[in-house]
């Protein structure tokens, strides 16, 4: 709506009509002329957007069957499973509406105009799951059947490590603008062997280093602070911290030769593409979706320039000549050298496509979920002082002798209380809401019936908040993780589960950890902005305000 607004307004000021010369027609009536025409325009193309997009929707919507018989509500196939409900002896539909177009249409609407509000997209699953009840609901979005389901036992049979009758999909929006070769979108199979590529690179060697790079940029962050503070309160906005110093680390780690610029606009344009994660899928200039593929196609040519600049200068050939290891090397080198020499053991290379799709989703995983995460876990600390202040006594206990001492991971794997708070913050942001599973055949789940083609979701966030695994659930209550205290399992699902496990939530808790022990034992903040609104279309959630807190140097 901003951006029609916008646009309107463009076409106004583009359209005022010239000084009249003598004899030409009156400047009022042209002026009038030429706004009708305007709003006629933009009257079309908001029309024919509309049109385009209930026209995918239907189409996708259509599967296999006719698309004349789907507008006439005439499928006899739908009302033979209509009728096969009915049955006692068979599994029940889940709740919610069918899967007719215009109800597709419908519900899409409804959730991009969550998506696009202070609410966010999690308030359209939330509503449903009120009205439905749990464990499942059914609904219809970007023309495809979506279940949502929210017990252990639905979990576990979803996330399995591979499971009988299901594979990963995202909507088809996610898959564009992260590729198909993409970990978070690949089939099993492409999953196993993208896997075993990528894992070795998250060595216990690479992590240390990586842990020392974040360390470094945490304490530089943290004297920047301390000098604008100069011994009074000061006000700073924590995501923006957090994505500079998570983006600097994560590209040290996989593109480390990318020179400055071009990191500079690498950062905008993967911003740009989880913006529009969510959007409608129009590639229309102007539209959220286009500017997200634009970034990607952007992002590709970056890279695509520095693998055929490290093959240029002939450092891959170097580099096997010399037999280094992979612990002197980032991740693309790292990937390209593997490719080479899958290629000469007969084996399937990698491609440059799988290596290009896959540093896009790790430097996503890496830096815009956990700038997320680090975030959220400030603002539940400065709501909660008396639990900040306790841990702060705890860090300061545990800190190295001199303050600007880097940290090692034996001293992250001493602080159990602040691993505490990071995985109750975890739990009470989610920021990955649910888990998606494409059904390959009809089947059952949670005792409710499942057709080939609907995408399940597991609904990591009604699980974690639901009263009868944590008590409390809207409390932040970092105790609630005492070893004692085992949750059952699949009910803890901010990494996903099974073989699909993020490959990277040791990196993401070890930034958690070292930020919140700098930040601990330097300052203590409270909030400059209460207002909880989320920004808008953010794949991941997070404040809209960006979590502003003052700072007062202890």
């Amino acid at each position: 709506m901003d951006d029609m607004r916008q646009f309107e307004a463009a076409a106004r000021q583009s359209l005022l009509p010239p000084a009249p010369d003598a004899g030409a027609a009156s400047p009022c009536f042209l002026g009038v002329s030429l706004f009708t025409a305007a709003a006629a325009c933009l009257f079309f193309l908001a029309a024919l957007s509309a049109i385009y997009y209930c026209c995918y929707i239907a189409i996708v919507s259509s599967d296999k069957e006719s698309l004349l018989l789907k507008l006439k509500g005439r499928n006899s196939g739908k009302k033979k499973k209509k009728n096969q409900n009915n049955d006692n002896d068979a599994p029940p539909a889940p709740p919610g509406r069918g899967s007719s177009w215009w109800w597709s249409v419908a519900e899409t609407l409804a959730f991009v105009a969550a998506n696009s509000s202070g609410r966010g997209f999690y308030h359209f699953v939330h509503a449903r799951h009120r009205r439905y009840g749990p464990p499942c609901f059914r609904t219809a979005l970007f023309g495809r059947t979506h279940v949502f389901v929210s017990s252990p036992d639905a979990a576990r049979s979803l996330l399995a490590a591979e499971p009988a009758g299901f594979s990963k999909r995202y909507v088809r929006t996610v898959a564009d603008l992260l590729g198909e070769h993409s970990l978070l979108c690949a089939s099993h199979a492409a999953h196993r062997s993208l896997r075993r590529a990528v894992a070795p690179l998250f060595n216990a060697r690479a992590t240390a280093s990586f842990a020392a790079t974040f360390d470094a940029l945490t304490r530089r962050l943290m004297r920047d602070w301390s000098t604008s503070s100069s011994g009074a309160a000061a006000t700073v906005v924590v995501l923006d911290a957090a994505l500079e110093i998570t983006f600097e680390a994560i590209c040290d780690m996989l593109v480390a030769t990318l020179p400055r610029d071009a990191r500079r606009q690498l950062q905008g344009d993967v911003l740009a593409v989880t913006r529009a994660m969510l959007a409608f899928p129009l590639r229309l200039p102007g539209t959220r979706f286009h500017a997200g593929i634009q970034a990607r196609r952007r992002i590709m040519e970056v890279l695509r320039r520095e693998i055929a600049s490290r093959r240029r200068d002939g450092s891959l050939r170097q580099q096997r000549g010399h037999n280094h290891s992979s612990d002197d090397m980032d991740f693309l080198q790292s990937l390209l050298l593997r490719s080479q020499q899958q290629s000469d053991n007969d084996e399937a290379p990698l491609t440059d496509e799988q290596i290009l799709d896959n540093i896009l989703t790790l430097i996503i995983a890496g830096q815009v979920t956990t700038a997320a995460a680090v975030t959220w876990m400030v603002k539940y600390l400065a709501d909660n002082r008396d639990f900040q202040q306790t841990l702060r006594s705890v860090q300061l206990e545990l800190a190295p002798k001199h303050q600007d001492s880097p940290l090692t991971l034996q001293h992250l794997s001493s602080m159990e209380l602040a691993y505490k708070a990071v995985k109750e913050s975890l739990r009470m942001a989610s920021i990955v809401s649910w888990f998606p599973r494409v059904a390959l055949d009809d089947c059952q789940v949670a005792g409710f019936h499942i057709s080939k083609g609907w995408i399940v979701n597991v609904d990591a966030r009604s699980l974690h908040y639901d009263p009868t695994i944590y008590e409390n659930p809207t409390t932040f209550d970092p105790s609630r993780f005492n070893g004692g205290d085992m949750k059952q399992p699949y009910s803890f699902l901010v990494f996903g589960a099974g073989g699909r496990t993020c490959l990277g939530m040791n990196l993401a808790k070890i930034m958690m950890l070292i930020f919140l022990h700098r930040l601990v034992t330097t300052f203590r903040w409270e909030m400059a902005d209460e207002d909880t609104s989320l920004e808008k279309w953010a794949m991941f959630p997070r404040l809209k305000n960006g979590c502003p807190i003052h700072l007062t140097p202890i």
